[in-house]
C-alpha cells in the first residue's frame, strides 16, 4: 500500500481519533488483558487528556484520518514510549516504523541516551517489531493489575 503519511504532534481535537485508534487496535486482545490493563491501554476521554498533558503524543495521519499514534516522555536522559497503536488496515504499511522513528528522533533531540517501553505477553507481533527495531528485553518484569509487563530497552545514538 503506497500512502501519504504525516506524523505530527497531537492536539486536543485528535483525542477522539486517538481513542478510536487504540480501541480498534487492541480490541483483539481484550479477552487476554485484565480489565484494568485494558482500560489503561485503550484509555477514555479523561485519561487520553491526561496522557496528552503528561506525555508528548504523536499521530500519523493519512488523507485527514488518524491511522496511528504513539506517546513518549523524557525522564532525565531516558525516554519512555507507550501507547503505540496502528489501525489494523494500516498495519504492515510502515506506519509503526515512522511513528517509532519520529519518537526516537525527538527523544534524542531532548538528550536521551536510551529509550524504554513495556509490553505484555499477548503482544508477540509488537514485541517482534520492537526487537527488529533494536529493542531488547532488559529482564525487568513487573506486575500490573494481574499481568506481567516486560521491559524492553534500546540505546539511542546520533549515528
Amino acid at each position: 500500500m503506497r500512502v501519504s503519511l504525516e506524523v505530527r504532534r497531537a492536539d486536543a481535537e485528535d483525542a477522539p481519533s486517538i481513542l478510536n485508534c487504540l480501541a480498534v487496535a487492541f480490541e483483539m486482545y481484550r479477552c487476554q488483558y485484565s480489565p484494568q490493563v485494558y482500560a489503561d491501554t485503550v484509555l477514555d476521554s479523561d485519561t487520553v487528556r491526561r496522557r496528552m498533558a503528561e506525555m508528548s503524543v504523536l499521530v500519523a495521519v493519512s488523507e485527514g484520518q488518524v491511522v496511528g499514534t504513539i506517546a513518549y516522555c523524557v525522564r532525565r536522559n531516558e525516554g519512555h514510549v507507550r501507547g503505540m497503536a496502528v489501525l489494523p488496515r494500516w498495519q504492515g504499511a510502515g506506519v509503526a516504523s515512522v511513528l517509532l522513528e519520529t519518537a526516537e528522533a525527538e527523544l534524542l533531540a531532548h538528550g536521551c541516551v536510551r529509550v524504554t517501553l513495556n509490553s505484555t505477553q499477548p503482544l508477540q507481533r509488537a514485541i517482534r517489531f520492537y526487537e527488529r527495531n533494536g529493542f531488547s528485553a532488559s529482564g525487568r518484569v513487573t506486575e500490573f493489575f494481574g499481568m506481567q509487563l516486560y521491559e524492553f530497552v534500546k540505546s539511542l545514538s546520533r549515528a
